[in-house]
Order: structure tokens, then C-alpha cells, then sequence
């Protein structure tokens, strides 16, 4: 009896489906490092190109400043309707737990840092990521599919230098900006919240505040604001540049922009707070 040798053997269709897992996974993997490289170079070469153009006095004040109003006028109300239900969650909570220690004079101390450590830099982020980087990744997309970037390399103009430089320049501007704007309507709010809610006095609230908050603790947040800002707004420039396919290719770049934006602020966040809390902890100020 003849053996028909091209049938299917138990297990190759489970082989078959995990070198497809396999392969996609890797495929994925690897095109994830092909994009972070090219971010990075972005970023290094618009750094240096910015540098440069400052030492050389060319840099494109006017654009900068205009790209800086947009993002401004964008993200000033929104950061403000955030920040005040987060300062009034954070103090509601805290002073929850606060009032059960029986320790309510360090609401304020509670809050505060709350609000200036995590609060602030992570909401500015969220707010640049959603409103600027789509608007960045929409505008930088839309010059892409109708290849005016292209006809820019021709004519000899360096995309990076005209494009990518002012709204680097622009967002790191404003989000030192946001992120104080933010850290004091949180703060008032959630002082609204402990006087007027959880019976706490004024005098302790902001004695707290004062004992607990050091200069460093501004400083390390409107740093973290701003290195939040340059990855936001190189992602949202590599994913417009590389925009392709049309309309729909626009459509893709934008939520590629504000997804990884978001996701690469969370883990940056995560390893900045365990850097900082082991070479600058909490002491009374």
C-alpha cells in the first residue's frame, strides 16, 4: 500500500503557528530597535543642529516662539481642568489615610509633594503628548505625503534644521511652563480640599508644605517636564517625517505619536523617581 508522503503529520500545524509567533514576535522586536534608533539619531542631530544655530546666531527665533504660542494655546486650559481634580483627588485620599494615623498636620507635606514630584511632570507630559505631539505629528505628517519634505531635501534645505529644531526648541519652552502652572493649581486646590473638607487649619497645612519641600524638589520636576518634552516631541517629529500611505498613513503616525509618547514618559518616569529617590530623599527642608 502506498504512503502518501505530503500528508500532514501530528504537530506541524502547531509548529507551523509558533515559528509564525515566533517570527512576528521577532520581526516585532526588531522593528521596535530600528525605530528607537532612528529617534535617537533625530534627537541627537536636532540637538546638535540647534546647538549650532544658536553658537552661529541663525536660529529660528520667530518659528520657535510661534510654534511655542500653538502649543500654549492648546494645552493651558486642559492642564488646568487636570490639575485641579488632581490636587483634589490626591488630598482627598491622602488626608483619608493621613486622618486615620491620626497625623493631619502632614496633609500638606503629603500633597504637595505629591503634586510636584509626580503630579505635575506626569500631567504635562500627558497633556503634550495628547495635544501637542498629535498636532506636531499631524502637521510634520501631512508635509510628508505631499512630499513637501522632499522637495525641501532637494532644494538643499535640512528638514531636521527648518522643521524639527524650532518645535524642539518650542516644546522644551513650554513644558517648564505647564509644569509650574500645574504644580500650583494642584496645590490650591488640594488645599481647598483640606481646609474646607477635612478640617485641617491653614497654619498647619502649609507648615507642613514648608517643612517637607525643598527647592530641589521644584528643580527636579521642572527637569523632569522638560526631558519629558524633548522625547515627546522627537517621537511626534520621527513618526510625522515617516508618515506614508496617504491620509490613512497621517491618521497612523498621530495615534503612533501619542501612544508611544505616553508609554515612553511612563517608563522614563519610573526610572528617573528610583534614581532620584536613592540620591535625594525625602528630609525636612
Amino acid at each position: 500500500m502506498a504512503i502518501d508522503d505530503n500528508s500532514t503529520r501530528p504537530g506541524d500545524g502547531e509548529a507551523g503557528a509558533g515559528e509564525i509567533l515566533r517570527r512576528n514576535f521577532a520581526d516585532t522586536v526588531l522593528s521596535s530597535l530600528a525605530t528607537f534608533g532612528r529617534a535617537l539619531r533625530m534627537g541627537a542631530d536636532a540637538a546638535y543642529t540647534g546647538i549650532d544655530d544658536a553658537l552661529r546666531l541663525r536660529f529660528q527665533i520667530h518659528e520657535t516662539l510661534s510654534q511655542a504660542w500653538f502649543l500654549i494655546r492648546v494645552t493651558a486650559v486642559p492642564s488646568v481642568l487636570m490639575a485641579i481634580p488632581f490636587g483634589v483627588i490626591v488630598s482627598a485620599q491622602v488626608g483619608n489615610i493621613v486622618s486615620q494615623l491620626g497625623a493631619d498636620s502632614m496633609i500638606g507635606a503629603a500633597g504637595g509633594l505629591g503634586v510636584i514630584k509626580q503630579g505635575a511632570p506626569l500631567a504635562t507630559a500627558m497633556l503634550l503628548g495628547g495635544a501637542g505631539a498629535a498636532a506636531i505629528a499631524a502637521d510634520l505628517g501631512a508635509r510628508t505625503i505631499r512630499e513637501e519634505v522632499d522637495a525641501m531635501r532637494v532644494m538643499g534645505v535640512d528638514p531636521i534644521q527648518r522643521l524639527v529644531v524650532p518645535r524642539i526648541a518650542a516644546m522644551m519652552l513650554v513644558a517648564p511652563l505647564l509644569n509650574v502652572l500645574i504644580i500650583f493649581i494642584g496645590i490650591a486646590s488640594g488645599f481647598a480640599v483640606a481646609v474646607s473638607a477635612l478640617d485641617v487649619t491653614p497654619g498647619s497645612y502649609w507648615q507642613s508644605f514648608g517643612s517637607f519641600t525643598t527647592p530641589i524638589d521644584i528643580w527636579v520636576s521642572l527637569v523632569k517636564s522638560i526631558i519629558f518634552g524633548f522625547l515627546v516631541v522627537v517621537i511626534a517629529c520621527q513618526r510625522g517625517l515617516e508618515a506614508k500611505g496617504g491620509p490613512r498613513g497621517v491618521a497612523d503616525g498621530v495615534n503612533a505619536a501619542v501612544v508611544m509618547s505616553v508609554a515612553a514618559v511612563t517608563v522614563l518616569n519610573t526610572v528617573i523617581t528610583q534614581v532620584v529617590a536613592m540620591f535625594l530623599p525625602v528630609r525636612i527642608a
